[in-house]
């Protein structure tokens, strides 16, 4: 009975596994689909004739990146649906295997029994007996020829149903393999479509240098001012410059810090500018203003979540950022810009992923700037935030 449980479990692992990497790849993929809708969103609504050619650059690359991605994740679903294909074969072949031993031994039995189906040969089989043991040794092996006839039979039946099941899935396999097949052609049609978009945004950037050289230097004042504020700020609610600041929360701080990586996202979408300092995608000697944070996009209308427990110090407005919210969670801060209708107040106490405000749009692209400070240092946000499969 074990060594059976056994061969069926091995049996259905492949089947299982399959169905696992399936639904971990529709996970990802789903993932990916959604922050390319929302890159594919701001690119139209953005205008990027004019002054947005730059952004519209940007997300058009970032639309790549996940579209590359998402082409990575086809090639690993097909190699796993193939796998899957070639032990689902083996398996049918065993049940196969199987039925034919069992008909063939069945046909025995039914031969068997054909010859002796007269019930007076059996009777006479029995009463031709030298005595009573032996007549009740031949009555036994009678019962038992018509018991293993009933058995067999019943094995039969049983293992054309598990190979008509077991040809069914093999049937279904095939079929996501040829729609994931399909699907993989489009991705790649739509990739090569936004590379040549790309690079007529490139065309379009170089015609210009002075223009957009002028519009880095403006963004480098707006990231320079928001940076000033910031620490500022942050040297306030830390007791630097100011005698009334509260007492500084460490077990607060401690509990953040024990969160590192598990952090839940502040808004849900695609980050289209990571922390750090970046070169310019065209001008390729041009360093772009440091980011502090990084730029999320979202689809309109989303509403910017607390990560984690704290206090609203501040709500300020910064030029290019519009209103920015600034929680701290001990001698840690977080920073949520470019939102609208706040929904909350400072001074308040807020919980983890509690709405701070809409986030707005600007030029056509709903993006979420998002900073993580301890002290006056700022951090990767990403190496806080819970990773996205």
């Amino acid at each position: 009975m074990r060594r059976l449980i056994v061969i069926l479990l091995l049996l259905l692992l492949p089947v299982y596994s399959y169905c696992q990497d399936v639904a971990e790849k529709e996970s990802r993929r789903d993932r990916l689909e959604r922050e390319i809708s929302i890159l594919e969103s701001q690119l139209k609504n953005a205008n990027s004739r004019s002054s947005n050619a730059l952004n519209a650059l940007q997300l058009t690359q970032r639309q790549i990146k996940a579209r590359k991605q998402l082409l990575a994740e086809s090639d690993r679903q097909i190699r796993i649906i193939n796998d899957s294909l070639y032990l689902k074969q083996i398996q049918i072949n065993r049940v196969q295997q199987r039925l034919d031993t069992m008909t063939v031994y069945y046909s025995r039995l039914i031969k068997n029994a054909y010859k002796n189906r007269d019930a007076r040969i059996w009777y006479m089989y029995i009463l031709g007996s030298d005595n009573l043991s032996q007549a009740g040794k031949r009555y036994s092996y009678l019962k038992t020829l018509s018991s293993q006839m009933n058995t067999q039979a019943r094995k039969i039946r049983e293992s054309k149903e598990e190979l008509e099941r077991q040809r069914a899935s093999l049937a279904q396999m095939k079929s996501d393999a040829q729609k994931v097949r399909a699907r993989r052609a489009k991705e790649l049609e739509s990739m090569q479509k936004e590379e040549q978009q790309s690079q007529k945004l490139i065309s379009q950037l170089k015609k210009d240098k002075t223009k957009y050289q002028n519009q880095i230097s403006s963004k480098r004042k707006q990231v320079e001012s928001l940076n000033k504020e910031i620490n500022r700020l942050i040297a306030q609610a830390m007791g630097s410059s100011s005698k009334n600041s509260a007492p500084v929360d460490y077990k607060l701080a401690g509990e953040f810090e024990s969160n590192k990586g598990k952090l839940p996202w502040p808004a849900d979408g695609p980050v289209v500018e990571g922390f750090g300092q970046h070169y310019h995608p065209v001008y390729t000697k041009v360093l772009m203003p440091f980011n502090n944070g990084v730029n999320i996009a979202v689809k309109p209308g989303t509403m910017a979540r607390a990560v984690y427990e704290g206090t609203v110090k501040q709500i300020i407005v910064m030029p290019g950022y519009g209103q920015c919210v600034l929680v701290q969670h001990g001698n840690y801060f977080t920073f949520y810009c470019k939102l609208t209708a706040i929904k909350v107040k400072q001074g308040q106490k807020i919980t983890t992923g509690q709405e701070l405000g809409r986030i707005d749009t600007f030029s056509g692209e709903t993006q979420l700037h998002f900073q993580l400070w301890k002290g006056k240092a700022p951090q990767d946000p990403e190496n806080w935030l819970r990773p996205r499969g």
